[in-house]
C-alpha cells in the first residue's frame, strides 16, 4: 500500500469512528454528512470522495464491526468447533449461553447500529452479514446431526430468521431484558426442533 493510499483509508478510518461515536447519541435518521464531517475532521469534499451516501458508510461500518466481531470469536473458534465434533450428540445444542452470551453482548453494546443494520436489511444485506456471524457454528451442528447437505440451508435459513426475530424484537426495546432471559428464549424456542433433528 502506498502513502496515498495508507491516507486514504486513515481518512475513512477516521469516517467510520465519528459515524459509530455519532450513532451511540444518536438515531441514524438524524446523523447528517456535516456532523459526521465535523466529527472526523474531515471536508464535506472528503465524505463524498469516499462515499455517496451515509447509508454506504453505514454498510461499511457494520462490516467493519462483523469483523471485529469475528475475529474475537476466532480466538476460541478452533477449540469450540473441536469440542462441537467430539462431544456426545446429545449435548449437542445449536443455543448454548456459551456461544449466545458473547454474541448478544457485542449486540448490546452495539445496539444502535444493529437496530439501524436491520432497519436498513435490504439495503445492507443483513441476512448474508448475520449467516457470517452464525454459520460457523451452524454448519459442525448440522453435519454431526447427520442433517442432509441437501437440507442444511433450509435450516441454516430456519435458525437463522428465527434467532434474528428474537434479536430483533430485543433490539427495538433497546435490549431492556437481559442476555440471560434472551438466550433462554432462544433455547425454548429452537431445543424441540434440534432435538427432532439429533434424534432421527
Amino acid at each position: 500500500m502506498n502513502r496515498s493510499e495508507s491516507k486514504y483509508f486513515a481518512t475513512a478510518a477516521k469516517m467510520d469512528e465519528a459515524f459509530l461515536r455519532l450513532l451511540e447519541k444518536k438515531d441514524f435518521a438524524y446523523i447528517t454528512v456535516k456532523e459526521i464531517c465535523e466529527t472526523a475532521g474531515v471536508n464535506r469534499s472528503t465524505f463524498y470522495l469516499h462515499y455517496e451516501t451515509i447509508g454506504d458508510l453505514l454498510a461499511e461500518s457494520a462490516e467493519h464491526m462483523i469483523g471485529q466481531f469475528l475475529s474475537y470469536m476466532n480466538k476460541d473458534a478452533s477449540a469450540f468447533i473441536t469440542k462441537l465434533q467430539s462431544c456426545p450428540v446429545d449435548e449437542l445444542y445449536l443455543i448454548t449461553p456459551e456461544y449466545l452470551t458473547p454474541y448478544l453482548n457485542y449486540v448490546k453494546e452495539n445496539r444502535r447500529l444493529f437496530r439501524t443494520a436491520i432497519e436498513n436489511a435490504v439495503v445492507l444485506g443483513a441476512d448474508g452479514i448475520y449467516e457470517k456471524m452464525l454459520r460457523h457454528v451452524f454448519v459442525p451442528i448440522l453435519e454431526r446431526c447427520g442433517v442432509p447437505e441437501c437440507d442444511r440451508a433450509y435450516m441454516m435459513t430456519f435458525y437463522l430468521h428465527g434467532l434474528m426475530a428474537i434479536i430483533t424484537q430485543w433490539l427495538k426495546t433497546d435490549c431492556a431484558d437481559t442476555v440471560e432471559h434472551i438466550i433462554s428464549l432462544m433455547q425454548t424456542c429452537v431445543r424441540s426442533v434440534e432435538e427432532s433433528s439429533c434424534s432421527k
